[in-house]
């Protein structure tokens, strides 16, 4: 190839992938929000640049805590649902309320 063909050619590259590099910056910064904020951020995301995306590996570094084998489960606050799966207005349950009184599982997954 001519020096006209691969000048271009990799100014081209070079821009797409720094444009690339910022757009995952980006994305792992969201992955250090809140979980309502990066969902927001996530809603806007077209399904197809998950396919380029190192969604995992970010997400686990992002996320990943520093629980050892036996360590206490952190605490935290989940809204209540009724049966139907709907919100319960201001009724929230704390994972310490049940520290000592009583053994926990807490499931994730989906059920859909």
């Amino acid at each position: 190839m001519s020096r006209r063909i691969i000048r271009p050619l990799g100014t081209l590259m070079l821009v797409v992938l720094g444009v690339y590099i910022t757009f995952l910056l980006g994305i792992f910064v969201a992955m250090h929000q809140s979980i309502e904020r990066f969902g927001r951020v996530m809603s806007y995301m077209p399904g197809p640049l998950f396919m380029v995306i190192p969604f995992e590996p970010m997400w686990n570094i992002a996320r990943g805590g520093t629980l050892d084998v036996g360590d206490p489960a952190p605490d935290f606050a989940l809204r209540m649902v009724d049966k139907t799966g709907h919100a319960q207005t201001g009724a929230e349950v704390q994972l310490a309320s049940f520290r000592g009184r009583q053994p926990v599982v807490l499931i994730f997954g989906s059920y859909t």
